[in-house]
């Protein structure tokens, strides 16, 4: 029987008041030492209360992202709280088995314990609180983030896209690019507060800081993980460094030499993407005049009126064509496909895995594009892989690494080939060789120029958590890093009043970004293994393996597996290869870095 705490208090002076006074108190039995059976029902335990309060909390999130409401804001605070004080009380007691000669599965349910958020609640209850409600308050100021020219002309996040990928006016682009930037400043102390916390959080489960318990996530020391992303990204520099400065040249004749210098870093505002993320946006500023054009998707899918839901359609019978299950009627029921007129949504893309078993959804703020069209491929990989490691235990289901995750949908969008377009009937006729230079250079200026942006995401929080940067240098310190990694400049001048951090979704929601880093390299590891599989000895881009059942075989595999093993023994059961290996992605691109080595000769490489 448990009394309540004043109850309880009452009977131990009463107790205590009627106890002989030569009377022995009883030394304390020490507490029994923990076994592997111990552990085993504890873990049991743990996989039990985190599903359930998993799924409360996944299904008062997608309302909150859906029906962005002060209520929704409230309840999804107060579910997140639940699952991550959980988590922690949990993480907390596993430490108790760290040192037992547990079996391999057991041991790694442990760790992934303690690895599950990645910002532990601090062991202080009003703490805890405090987190949850920063966090859940910064995604939803990013959600509702508007920017207003006039009263009557407002732009969300969506129209502000829209206006970086198409206009080719430096100042309207600086325009908006300051527009949208204003939505973070507000967010920066409340930034400074939530590193604090989450800082807390980590050390209470025996790491020196959130960034530190990141690293730990991928199955060697943090570290030689640190390492391990230097290796990746000194093999695909000069790839980079040759792209830059061919669309720098490319851009300094388009806007002129006082706009873009022809030695320095490029404005970040001129390149498509309202982070300078992927620069496809201007492939028609940096598409060579003298080689043929590469597939227009977005023309495609318009001229074949391709709705919204049509797109996903398409991506959905890529995967079944490779062997795997359709997606369960609730998927076509519950996701959101486009964004309503009626209320305040999250409109970034995101994959959703409701209740570990069918309940999966999609939620995006479709427009009818190319770029759409590959994201759908994109999110669905999410979607396919939460389907196949349902069977496995909670700790479990999860992919080999989050890089995983991210890699499977994007490896699929590589297949996104013309002959691929040609066999779905958005594409009559195969262009001409010729062509795949522009082709290749359409996708470099996604996948490639994106690598040292992912790096320089997690790097500048990595600096932030461990206190290398401090609250009176975090966006000269993120500017600094972009210069360093990307070599492109910020359009106006800038200062410690911004938060250019908090403009990037990724920062207030708190979603680790170097998984997009790996999943680069990896998708490139896993298309080249596919094509393989299939068969197939021409160039790797040109590589599809829609409807090829030995390439579905491969991913069925690494799907299942989910997190049981580490991400090395998963890798090499599906590809035979231990190590990420950015030659893949070397090998791909190949043909257009001998193009732009070409193209750059005679010119200044670097900045």
């Amino acid at each position: 029987m448990r009394f309540p705490p004043w109850i309880a208090c009452a009977l131990v002076f009463l107790l205590g008041a009627h106890t002989p006074a030569d009377a022995q108190t009883p030394a304390p039995r020490p507490a029994r030492p923990p076994t592997v059976a111990d552990a085993a029902a504890f873990v049991a335990r743990a996989e039990s209360v985190l599903y359930d309060l998993s799924v409360k909390a996944s299904r008062v999130d997608w309302v909150a992202n859906t029906y962005i409401t002060f209520d929704t804001e409230e309840l999804t605070a107060e579910a997140q709280e639940a699952y991550g004080v959980a988590v922690r009380d949990l993480a907390t007691e596993a430490r108790r088995y760290e040192r037992l000669p547990l079996p391999a599965e057991l041991a790694r349910k442990v760790l992934l314990l303690k690895l599950a958020l990645p910002a532990p609640p601090p062991p202080d209850a009003r703490e805890a609180a405090e987190l949850t409600r920063l966090t859940s308050g910064m995604q939803a100021d990013y959600g509702r983030g508007t920017y207003c020219r006039t009263a009557l002309s407002c732009l969300q996040i969506t129209d502000i896209q829209r206006i970086m990928a198409t206009s080719r006016d430096p100042a309207e682009l600086t325009d908006v690019w300051q527009g949208w930037h204003r939505v973070s400043v507000g967010m920066r102390h409340r930034y400074t507060r939530f590193v604090t916390l989450a800082n807390a959080g980590a050390r209470g489960l025996g790491f020196a800081d959130a960034g530190a318990m990141w690293r730990a996530n991928y199955d060697m020391p943090a570290d030689s993980f640190v390492r391990e992303v230097d290796r990746l990204w000194e093999q695909l520099k000069p790839l980079y460094l040759q792209l830059h400065a061919y669309v720098r040249a490319r851009l300094a004749q388009r806007y002129g030499l006082n706009v873009v210098a022809p030695t320095g870093m490029i404005p970040a505002h001129l390149l498509g993407n309202l982070w300078a993320q992927e620069w496809g946006n201007i492939h028609d500023l940096a598409a060579p005049p003298a080689v043929p054009p590469s597939v227009d998707v977005t023309a495609l899918l318009r001229a074949h009126r391709v709705d919204e839901r049509g797109m996903v359609r398409t991506g959905e019978r890529f995967y079944t064509s490779l062997g795997l299950d359709s997606l369960p009627a609730t998927f076509w029921e519950r996701s959101q496909f486009t964004k309503p007129r009626d209320r305040d949504v999250v409109c970034h893309a995101s994959a959703w895995d409701i209740d570990g078993k069918d309940d999966l959804r999609i939620k995006m703020c479709i427009q009818v594009t190319g770029e759409d069209f590959v994201t759908i491929h994109h999110e669905l990989g999410h979607n396919f892989y939460q389907r196949a490691y349902k069977t496995q235990p909670y700790l479990f289901q999860n992919g080999a690494n989050d890089g995983f995750h991210e890699a499977v949908g994007d490896a699929v969008a590589l297949s996104i080939t013309p002959e691929y377009l040609r066999q779905i009937g958005l594409l009559d006729s195969l262009p001409s060789a010729a062509s795949d230079t522009a082709m290749l250079l359409r996708i470099a200026l996604d996948k490639v120029a994106f690598l040292p942006f992912a790096l320089a995401v997690d790097r500048w929080r990595w600096e932030v958590f461990s206190g290398a940067v401090t609250p009176d240098r975090y966006n000269a310190a993120w500017w600094d890093l972009k210069h360093r990694y990307q070599g492109v400049a910020e359009p106006v001048a800038r200062s410690e009043r911004d938060f250019d951090p908090g403009a990037k979704y990724h920062v207030p929601a708190n979603v680790p970004y170097i998984r997009y880093f790996i999943a680069r390299i990896l998708q490139f590891q896993f298309h080249r293994s596919w094509c393989r599989a299939a068969g197939w000895t021409g160039p790797l881009y040109r590589c599809s393996v829609y409807g090829n059942r030995a390439a579905g075989e491969q991913l069925s595999r690494m799907l299942a597996a989910g997190q049981r093993k580490s991400w090395q023994e998963i890798l090499y059961e599906a590809t035979g290869e231990r190590q990420m290996d950015a030659t893949a992605m070397v090998d791909y691109f190949q043909p257009l870095l001998a193009w732009l080595e070409r193209q750059n000769q005679g010119k200044p490489v670097g900045w």
